[in-house]
């Protein structure tokens, strides 16, 4: 649960205070009603509805998920590997971040804004101020984080109306802790991975001693719902930064103030046990003795918890080799099916293409055989035509012949006919005048009539045929 406070809406409730909660303000640039409570809502289950609530939305309507994974996928398009050389990342510090900000306890109810803000003037330039007289805290966030640290050095454990003063630091509510992290993963692959969500305030990957990374990291947005949506898409989705299929794991992170440990001045010396318990100082135990015997038992305690503690990580790394070569065979496996899926792919191209090259090859026969038959159908008419015109030749040949014959047929009978008139008397009446008419014969040496012809006797030959 998280307050959203600006400058000018200073009305609000916690549901509780103190430097060991695990709340924290988040405090806007304007006038922002707390984050998760209605204006001056103490109380706790205001905010856990409203985070259900808000957790609901997306879920409920599809729309707002589909245009953040859109938007996620657009971002993501400038990432795709390989990525061999990232440039460094510029982190200086970000004006009032939230690494700044300071929880202030302890106060009475008659503290005011402008006495809080004359506290911490001297130290740098303050903003962002959030006070709860009921419950008599405080958050003010500082310019820079060494003038925090300054503020708090100086101001945690001074006397104000009889009270002391608490100053620690405020859990950062916009930061996220990524565990699983590949082994190749640098602060710039993880800023660039993570900038996706939203903007950046710092982003590293936590190393040991010798400077080899713990596979785990810290994010810190400047905003608590850019925070959110990188916990809920990675919860939701598996989110890699590498090849490796070792998805990252994301929760929230809230550092804990270590800087200054547990000073005497924060002891509470009128507990009842705080007398009892320093009424002895250090010392050594005598071999032997009821504080020896107890105190080896102690040290058996933590030596056998230290001896599972120990077990418990080789167990689990060796779970882990065992993960990554399973991991390892079944991404084998998996390029092996792609590659036979792939192969059976092709041949299943390459037979259809074989298909379609004997199609192609059976239509072109087809078509040359149609083309053949048509010729030969061409031809068989072009050849009957000229027979056709052959027998019409020899017919028309036999007919010409056949008039030959017949003209000199007629012209021997003319020439008879004409012996036989010669040969005969003259008839009486008008019969002589009709056959006494010069007539002319037919010459077969000329081809020709040698005299005129100007009639003909067509009853005669008539009656010769």
């Amino acid at each position: 649960m998280n307050g959203n406070f600006g400058g000018g809406n200073r009305q609000g409730g916690w549901s509780q205070g103190g430097p060991g909660n695990k709340q924290g303000g988040n405090f806007g640039q304007g006038g922002n009603k707390p984050f998760g409570q209605k204006p001056g809502g103490p109380g706790g289950p205001g905010p856990i509805r409203n985070q259900q609530r808000n957790n609901r939305g997306p879920n409920q309507d599809g729309k707002p998920l589909q245009r953040e994974e859109h938007m996620l996928a657009n971002k993501l398009k400038d990432l795709v590997g390989p990525i061999l050389d990232l440039h460094p990342i510029d982190q200086t510090e970000m004006k009032f971040n939230g690494r700044s900000r300071l929880y202030i306890g302890n106060l009475t109810n008659d503290v005011t804004e402008d006495e809080i803000l004359n506290l911490f003037t001297p130290f740098g330039e303050a903003a962002e101020l959030f006070l709860n007289k009921e419950k008599n805290f405080g958050f003010i966030k500082m310019d820079y984080r060494v003038n925090a640290e300054r503020a708090k050095r100086e101001l945690d454990g001074k006397m104000r109306n009889g009270k002391t003063l608490r100053v620690r630091f405020a859990p950062h509510n916009s930061a996220i802790r990524i565990k699983n992290l590949p082994p190749f993963v640098s602060n710039e692959l993880l800023y660039r991975a993570f900038e996706i969500f939203g903007k950046i305030e710092r982003a590293y990957v936590r190393v040991d001693e010798r400077g080899k990374t713990l596979g785990e990291g810290v994010v810190e947005y400047a905003r608590k719902p850019s925070a959110l949506a990188a916990i809920r898409n990675c919860s939701e989705r598996c989110f890699f930064l590498t090849s490796s299929l070792r998805p990252v794991i994301v929760e929230s992170y809230e550092e804990p103030d270590e800087l200054d440990g547990y000073p005497e001045k924060n002891l509470p010396k009128k507990h009842p046990e705080f007398q009892k318990a320093r009424e002895m100082g250090p010392r050594f135990s005598e071999l032997g003795s009821f504080e020896h015997e107890y105190g080896t038992r102690w040290k058996q305690l933590h030596e056998l918890h230290r001896q599972k503690e120990e077990a418990l990580k080789k167990e689990l790394a060796a779970e882990e080799e065992k993960l990554e070569a399973q991991m390892e065979y079944a991404k084998y496996e998996h390029e092996t099916e792609l590659l036979r899926e792939q192969l059976r792919q092709r041949e299943q191209d390459r037979e259809r293409q074989k298909r379609s090259w004997e199609m192609a090859e059976r239509a072109a026969d087809e078509r040359r055989e149609q083309e053949r038959a048509q010729l030969l159908r061409q031809e068989e008419e072009l050849s009957q035509r000229m027979r056709n015109q052959d027998d019409e030749l020899r017919r028309r040949q036999q007919e010409n012949t056949l008039f030959v014959q017949a003209q000199r047929l007629n012209s021997l009978l003319d020439r008879q006919e004409q012996g036989m008139f010669d040969q005969q008397q003259p008839m009486d009446g008008g019969f002589r005048d009709q056959f006494d008419m010069p007539r002319g014969g037919f010459d077969d040496q000329n081809r020709g009539w040698d005299g005129p012809r100007q009639m003909d006797d067509y009853p005669n030959k008539r009656r010769r045929f």
